[in-house]
């Protein structure tokens, strides 16, 4: 009998190891990115890293069952959470009701891409891998400015987001977010932190966007961006010799030609009128994935200057 009591004991324990989908009866939908952070000391320092202030509003995204948001709710004066699993919503009420962290929290049910932020001064999370990229650039862009956001990202990507020139994953992203913002790595976390634990290791990253912002249209420059790094180890001349970016770099050259009154030679030749750009600015041979952020200003500068644009 004591043999068979520990059997059973045995099994409850197995079925506990095995079903780590689940916490206090929810089950985790991994397809929208619930990998729950377990790990009290990374909350906590990722809460630390953020250096908040007792009259910030925190922003948080993907909250789910709240580890994160009640450690943000004893440090700061509101936090508002964007959590799109109604489930998740009633777990986080379940576990503040009552208690005087109640009244400082604010809940937002919905998809954060689809949803107007609020005004916030710093944001933590622990977010939907699916959505890291364009969260990202939906934050950077965010107006009025906030002063930090703080967010768990798979590692590869956050590695993207602090490369550099030259760098294996130097990439269109890195220098578009490196152009509104400072990036640092901060620590990495293993993928047994996450409860269910997901495929790919993360990474802390902090982002403090450059304020003031720089002088540039973001959209005609991720235009510029987009282009260069099409064929990332390709020179910046062989890029720009392509039919359709010629194409549109014609069309946009003689609408701003028109808003202008500045007439178009007859002979205009637009392959002709780039690679004469392109020698004289010395970029023709440049490769994307070793130019800095200030050379793509000076080459956006000069198709500029020249009357060609990118939206």
């Amino acid at each position: 009998m004591p043999k068979e009591r520990a059997q059973k004991k045995s099994r409850v324990h197995q079925q506990a190891a095995q079903g780590p989908r689940q916490s206090q009866g929810i089950s985790f939908r991994t397809e929208i990115g619930q990998h729950i952070l377990k790990n009290p000391a990374i909350v906590t320092n990722m809460v630390e890293k953020a250096a908040l202030r007792p009259t910030d509003v925190v922003l948080e995204v993907g909250p789910g069952t709240g580890n994160m948001t009640i450690k943000l709710l004893e440090k700061v004066k509101k936090v508002v959470a964007c959590e799109v699993d109604p489930r998740m919503v009633a777990e986080i009420h379940k576990r503040v009701q009552g208690t005087p962290e109640a009244t400082k929290l604010q809940m937002m049910v919905g998809d954060v891409l689809k949803t107007d932020l609020p005004f916030f001064d710093v944001c933590v999370a622990n977010l939907p891998y699916q959505i890291s990229s364009p969260f990202v650039f939906k934050l950077l862009l965010h107006r009025p400015f906030f002063r930090c956001a703080v967010l768990m990202f798979q590692r590869e990507f956050a590695q993207r987001l602090v490369a550099q020139p030259g760098d294996k994953l130097y990439c269109r992203l890195s220098v578009n977010t490196q152009l509104l913002a400072r990036v640092d790595h901060l620590i990495k976390v293993g993928k047994n932190n996450f409860r269910p634990p997901p495929k790919v290791e993360s990474s802390v990253v902090r982002i403090e966007p450059r304020n003031p912002p720089p002088p540039i249209n973001f959209k005609e420059w991720d235009g510029l961006v987009r282009i260069c790094f099409s064929r990332k180890n390709k020179t910046i001349g062989a890029s720009f010799r392509f039919s359709k970016v010629l194409e549109v770099l014609e069309k946009n050259y003689r609408v701003s030609c028109s808003v202008k009154n500045v007439p178009v030679p007859s002979d205009f030749d637009v392959k002709e009128k780039v690679t004469q750009l392109l020698q004289a600015g010395n970029f023709e041979q440049k490769r994307a994935r070793s130019m800095s952020i200030d050379d793509f200003i000076e080459l956006l500068n000069l198709f500029n200057e020249a009357g060609f644009h990118f939206m």
